[in-house]
């Protein structure tokens, strides 16, 4: 195996100077959100809510600019049945930023939530709030491991080291800065980042399109020339599976705690909407260097370069084409500058997705449903101990198992057909409760499964409108397969019958309870009859008034401090006045005492 010296060298240069970024931002914010009142492990979580625009805009582009996002347009425009028109990563994304800029983020962020589950533990509790965790959690770490496996298939491809030791190196690095400075040190070192990725294939494309194999891109859009046009164009059968696809990265792309991590960290529900509108504009430019490279590699005689005269699509390496260009069609600078902008993608998205799994679970599963009572400390040490978990976690995913993306796939699809439909209806539908909730669930979950999962092997059993049968190569055993091919958008019409599932038997179970149909005792689940919810209620006082519900009287993590779940879960302003001067009677009780 031979060791490219200086590919090493770049490669150490790029990780200190993210390692050294990361651990300066953790310095400087060491003491954020003190002065306010903020605990520290909210200000792991959210930043101490006073993300500026400029950091905030990076760190949100960087949400979904990650190593699969640009390996993946590249692969999906070189693809010859494929091109351009099924590369709906770049505009998918972009619309759901706008989207959840639009509708999402000004309700969560001026709520003052802390993480995306906030609002559905408080209208359908703890219990719930602990199955909607479960997809979540399976979407980052999947994610992580996903891109991670990515990482270490393009080093290899270019620096020609062991693929275990580079995705274990790229993965200590995440986590310890990410343990370190938590939010604070990921947004900072995005911003480095996501300069590298734009100057690192922004430099690399020139010398790519000057390449004597490479013809010209704008003639091979349209004409075939080594292969059929990169332009692309979709099938009248294929319609249903590519809008299908398309609604799943447009409404998909919302309910992820990536995404609200930042938009809570916003410093105001305004910048958190402009921060969304930033953030899709900044997809759509760093998408354009990942297309032209897809397009060269379509365009390129391999025969004349030094890959040789099979070219990628026919090696089973179609997705690793953006680092094959660099490696084969451009100078070995170039090449090594290119490399670490793609090193730069993979952990940009890998330390986002670690503490969003880690808030998650400190907060709403050990904090919320477990120990109302935990310390400040005992919090920020169980995000620590999460963070290290989690992402050892995906680390060895990527190593161990040849079918994480295929359950990345899976997971990014519950997401979809499970948690959005009930965020929607948390968010804007009133009158839905748990048993809407849990109907809503089961119907997501078993209408996405039923479909199949061709990339898992997991076969359907329920066959759509206008299912065929295939034959195509498994990715893993390199065999020729018969497959099931759903031509039906099951995806989505999972997600709408989830949707409507929640509405329809909330109102359902509200109506046979309220009107003596059902008897009260029956209501097990205290979502109806109960004013005040044993479930949701643990050590807390639910006050409902009008539109607004909130949740006030929990345990304080510091007598100091006097931390509530309305504080948590709220703004003051949006609690009725009563509440709020009981509050202030009790604050002022508490430190009169101390002061005693």
């Amino acid at each position: 195996m031979t060791i490219h010296v200086e590919g090493l060298v770049a490669i150490a240069l790029f990780y200190l100077l993210i390692l050294v970024v990361g651990i300066w931002a953790a310095w400087k914010n060491k003491h954020s959100g003190e002065a306010e009142g903020i605990d520290r492990s909210e200000t792991i979580m959210v930043g101490g809510r006073d993300i500026g625009l400029f950091v905030g805009g990076f760190t949100m582009t960087a949400t979904w600019v990650g190593g699969g996002y640009i390996n993946g347009t590249a692969e999906y425009v070189y693809l010859p049945d494929y091109g351009l028109a099924w590369a709906q990563a770049p505009f998918g994304y972009a619309l759901s930023l706008v989207v959840g800029g639009l509708f999402f983020a000004k309700p969560m962020r001026s709520r003052g939530y802390v993480t995306m589950l906030d609002p559905f533990q408080q209208l359908y509790g703890k219990r719930m709030g602990g199955l909607l965790f479960i997809p979540a959690l399976m979407g980052e770490i999947f994610w992580s491991a996903a891109i991670l496996s990515a990482l270490g298939a393009t080093l290899s491809v270019i620096v020609d080291i062991n693929i275990k030791m580079s995705v274990c190196i790229s993965a200590l690095i995440a986590i310890f800065y990410t343990l370190v400075g938590g939010l604070y040190s990921v947004a900072y070192t995005d911003v480095v980042q996501l300069f590298c990725i734009f100057v690192g294939l922004w430099i690399s494309v020139p010398f790519a399109l000057i390449n004597p194999a490479v013809s010209d891109i704008t003639v091979s859009a349209v004409k075939q020339v080594y292969q059929s046009p990169w332009r692309g164009s979709i099938n009248k059968n294929d319609t249903w599976v590519w809008i299908d696809n398309f609604c799943l990265l447009m409404l998909g792309g919302i309910p992820w705690q990536v995404y609200f991590q930042r938009v809570l960290s916003a410093s105001s529900a305004t910048y958190a909407q402009v921060l969304s509108f930033l953030a899709a504009f900044g997809c759509l430019v760093m998408a354009v260097p990942s297309v032209l490279i897809g397009a060269i590699g379509a365009s390129t005689d391999w025969n004349r370069t030094s890959y040789g005269a099979v070219a990628p699509k026919d090696k089973d390496q179609a997705d690793m084409i953006l680092p094959i260009v660099l490696q084969h069609l451009c100078p070995p600078f170039v090449s090594f500058f290119g490399l670490g902008a793609v090193s730069a993608a993979v952990m940009s998205s890998a330390d986002s997705s670690i503490l969003s799994a880690s808030s998650m679970f400190a907060r709403n599963i050990y904090q919320l449903a477990f120990r109302q009572s935990a310390s400040d400390r005992e919090l920020v040490w169980v995000m620590r101990v999460t963070i290290f978990v989690f992402g050892g976690l995906a680390t060895l995913m990527a190593l161990v198992t040849g079918t994480v993306y295929g359950l990345w796939y899976l997971s990014s699809d519950l997401v979809y057909v499970i948690i959005f439909p009930q965020l929607l209806s948390v968010l804007f539908i009133k009158g839905t409760n748990t048993y809407g909730s849990v109907a809503a669930y089961l119907f997501g979950l078993v209408l996405r499964i039923g479909g199949g999962e061709p990339y898992l092997r997991l076969p359907p059993f329920i066959y759509y409108p206008g299912w065929t049968i295939e034959q195509r190569i498994h990715h893993s055993t390199g065999q020729m397969e018969n497959i099931v091919v759903q031509k039906f958008p099951f995806k989505t019409i999972s997600m709408l019958a989830s949707f409507l599932g929640n509405v329809a038997f909330s109102y359902l179970a509200k109506y046979l309870f309220e009107s003596g149909k059902i008897s009260h005792k029956y209501d097990f689940l205290d979502a109806v009859v109960s004013k005040h919810s044993g479930e949701i209620m643990d050590k807390t006082t639910l006050v409902t008034r009008g539109n607004n519900i909130g949740l006030s009287e929990m345990a304080p993590v510091k007598p100091r401090l006097s931390v509530t779940l309305a504080a948590a879960f709220t703004r003051r302003d949006t609690l009725p006045k009563e509440t709020v001067e009981e509050e202030e009677e009790s604050s002022a009780d508490s430190s009169h005492h101390d002061d005693e």
